[in-house]
C-alpha cells in the first residue's frame, strides 16, 4: 500500500509540473503575441479610435489570463509543498529521509518566484510598450 501512495504522490507531483508549464507557457505566447499586435497597430491607433480601443481589450486580455496564470501558480506551489512534505513525512517513517533534501523545497519556492517574475515582467511589457511607442 505504501508503494502505492508513494506512485500516487508522485504523479500528482508530475502532474502538477505540467500543469505549471502549461500556465507559464501560455501566458508567455500571448504576452509577446499581443506585444507584437499592438506593436502592430500603433500608427493604425493614432487616428482612429477603434484601433485604441482593440489594443485596450488586449491589455485586458493580458491582465486577466496572467492573473488566472498567477493564481494557478501560487497554487500550484501550495500544492508541490503539500505533496512533497508527504513524501518527506513518509521518507521519516520508513527511515529514508536521509535521501531526500529537505532544501530542495527552498529550490522550488525560488523557482517558482522565478516563474512568477518572468509572467508578470512580460505581462508589463507587452501592455506598456506599444502605448510607449505610441
Amino acid at each position: 500500500m505504501l508503494e502505492q501512495l508513494h506512485n500516487h504522490i508522485t504523479k500528482e507531483l508530475e502532474q502538477n509540473t505540467k500543469t505549471d508549464t502549461i500556465f507559464i507557457l501560455t501566458s508567455i505566447v500571448l504576452n509577446l503575441i499581443t506585444l507584437a499586435v499592438n506593436s502592430g497597430m500603433i500608427e493604425k491607433s493614432r487616428t482612429e479610435q477603434s484601433a485604441l480601443m482593440v489594443m485596450f481589450i488586449f491589455v485586458v486580455l493580458i491582465i486577466v489570463v496572467n492573473l488566472v496564470v498567477i493564481i494557478g501558480l501560487l497554487k500550484g506551489r501550495q500544492t508541490r509543498v503539500k505533496l512533497t512534505n508527504g513524501l518527506i513525512q513518509m521518507y521519516r517513517d520508513q527511515n529514508v529521509s536521509k535521501y531526500y533534501d529537505e532544501t530542495l523545497l527552498g529550490n522550488y519556492n525560488v523557482r517558482y518566484n522565478l516563474f512568477l517574475m518572468v509572467v508578470v515582467c512580460t505581462g508589463l511589457i507587452a501592455s506598456v510598450v506599444p502605448f510607449i511607442m505610441r
